[in-house]
């Protein structure tokens, strides 16, 4: 199938809703060049948060996944004198490598840990749920549980500043068709509805209310925005000081991740998730197109891996290859196809409250 790329990144018509420039430049190249943010601020920001969190035990809350961008904001804030307490989400998919580097982190840097394990019976209902709608956006469950989570410990110990893993410059290429939801209780809530049978008594959420309400209590801070973030350096240096190792592509230090990242999205969907990392990279200036086109040859990771993930995978799910199969052959649905807040958060009356919020140093 012949499909239109884009000229700078390596986007192409795999998001249906991409639009090019006369000289052949995505609409996400364009937006990435209207990005503003807040680099060469990182003093500025730190000295906020200790001044906020003087004689309190903790004055910022970590989310610690084991992947390079949350690691490398935990040693940062170390080696720039914080009090942080780390939170970690287990949904019963990690890693051996992703669950060693947080054990690294957090025993080097000396750095105390609350983890938060979900309830399996709960999630993998929600798992199965959200691959029996047939949508993309599989990893949205754990997304949201992760974000009302560390409200929720923000809250227990009261903690103003949760500082996450999120690079602007390094993630500006994200597709909306591709994965959409991560706020919206009502849409997975309606998901789990139609397709799910346990119900969900402990599983972290959080309704639109909650969300504003948290938001007017705690500060989220994207640290890495604040520095001249390179992912390879980064790498490099946790590797050498915290003995932090790479687990094969972004967000593989989860077993699930990777094998919906890897396998689900490009085969069910036709959607290959290191289009939108590398093109990232590109525009960051930390990779060549040559080089990201040269990476899109190999597959998305080892192919006996692949087997091995999709085995683990149903087995843990506890289907049978016809079940995987059949869900995987169920025809495709989008975020639009089930009953959701989109409403609500695209309105304009909510874009200036959130906007407001955000110019008032809240969000």
């Amino acid at each position: 199938m012949n499909m239109q790329t884009c000229t700078r990144c390596i986007m192409d018509e795999t998001d249906p809703n991409i639009r090019f420039d006369n000289s052949g430049i995505c609409n996400h190249c364009k937006k990435y060049d209207e990005l503003d943010v807040p680099a060469g601020k990182f003093d500025d920001m730190i000295k906020e948060i200790k001044q906020s969190g003087k004689k309190k035990k903790y004055d910022c809350l970590i989310g610690l996944s084991g992947g390079v961008d949350s690691s490398f904001v935990a040693y940062n804030a170390v080696k720039a004198g914080l009090s942080p307490l780390a939170f970690h989400l287990d949904n019963g998919w990690n890693t051996e490598i992703g669950n060693q580097n947080v054990k690294n982190i957090i025993t080097k840097l000396n750095i105390p840990m609350e983890t938060v394990t979900l309830e399996w019976d709960e999630f993998k209902d929600i798992q199965l749920s959200f691959l029996k709608a047939s949508v993309p956006d599989l990893e949205i469950p754990t997304d949201h549980a992760l974000q009302a989570a560390l409200h929720e410990m923000a809250n227990k110990h009261g903690i103003k500043y949760i500082l996450m893993g999120c690079n602007t410059k390094t993630e500006s290429h994200v597709p909306d068709t591709w994965s959409q939801g991560y706020f919206d209780w009502k849409y997975i809530k309606s998901i789990h509805d139609q397709f799910g049978n346990v119900p969900l008594k402990t599983f972290p959420h959080m309704t639109l209310t909650a969300l504003n309400r948290y938001s007017m209590k705690h500060k989220m801070i994207n640290v890495l925005n604040y520095m001249d973030y390179n992912k390879a350096k980064a790498m490099n240096i946790m590797e050498k000081e915290i003995g932090w190792k790479y687990y094969g592509g972004k967000h593989y230090e989860s077993i699930y991740t990777r094998f919906y990242q890897g396998y689900i999205l490009p085969v069910k969907f036709g959607f290959d998730k290191r289009k939108s990392h590398f093109s990232s990279l590109i525009c960051a200036g930390q990779m060549t197109r040559a080089q990201a086109l040269e990476e899109l040859k190999k597959p998305t990771y080892p192919l006996d891996l692949q087997n091995e993930d999709k085995q683990f995978v149903i087995k843990k799910f506890g289907l049978t290859d016809k079940e995987f199969d059949g869900l995987m052959k169920l025809p495709n649905k989008k975020f639009e196809d089930y009953p959701s807040s989109s409403d609500i958060l695209n309105s304009s009356a909510y874009r200036i409250i959130i906007g407001g919020l955000q110019k008032c140093g809240v969000m």
